[in-house]
């Protein structure tokens, strides 16, 4: 899929470099909605071992994850995964993503967003997909809207970010309401 010049597709190893790249210079923006890293996250080893990582839990059907490339030059300019995918009476997965700070505002995260919701229903039979947010993550609040999600509650000191326990607003979108494949 292509959104302004920017292709979405399968997290692969080769990508590793270019995490490391993109990461290192989102760095400080970043850094409100991240947790503590170390120095080996920025790296492109860090970065590889993260990714084998991934992969593994993608083949054990638990992780879907993507990466924004740039067409024609390569360069990595966000991600965004399904994770969290549990099948069964429960059907659900959760979504996370992060776009490149000289890429905010040009719908990578809203069209890629869309496309994983398409993928949650057709390609893996999701009832439902959920997302958490920072209270003061406005953006990613306009991303979750615009793709149909609706806020269903706060859970307060949900996640260590940036050296602390922080609120998030818990959002989900329902895909559908057939019952589970047997």
């Amino acid at each position: 899929m292509i959104i302004n010049g920017v292709e979405m597709k399968g997290l692969a190893v080769e990508h590793a470099a270019g995490l490391a790249d993109v990461l290192t210079r989102n760095r400080a923006a970043m850094a409100p909605y991240e947790p503590l890293r170390n120095e080996a996250f920025y790296t492109e080893a860090g970065q590889l071992a993260r990714i084998e990582g991934m992969l593994e839990e993608r083949d054990g059907g638990r992780l879907v994850p993507y990466v924004f490339v740039e067409v024609g030059g390569g360069a990595v300019v966000g991600a965004m995964n399904l994770g969290s995918i549990a099948l069964g009476p429960l059907c659900s997965g959760g979504v996370g993503y992060w776009i490149d700070r000289d890429w905010h505002g040009k719908g990578l995260a809203t069209a890629g967003l869309a496309e994983v919701l398409r993928a949650a229903r057709e390609d893996f039979g999701l009832h439902r997909v959920e997302a958490q947010t920072l209270i003061d993550n406005h953006a990613s609040v306009r991303v979750l809207a615009k793709n149909g999600f609706t806020e269903i509650g706060l859970a307060p000191r949900y996640l260590h970010i940036n050296g602390a326990w922080r609120d998030h607003r818990l959002f989900q979108r329902v895909l559908h309401d057939e019952a589970p494949s047997a």
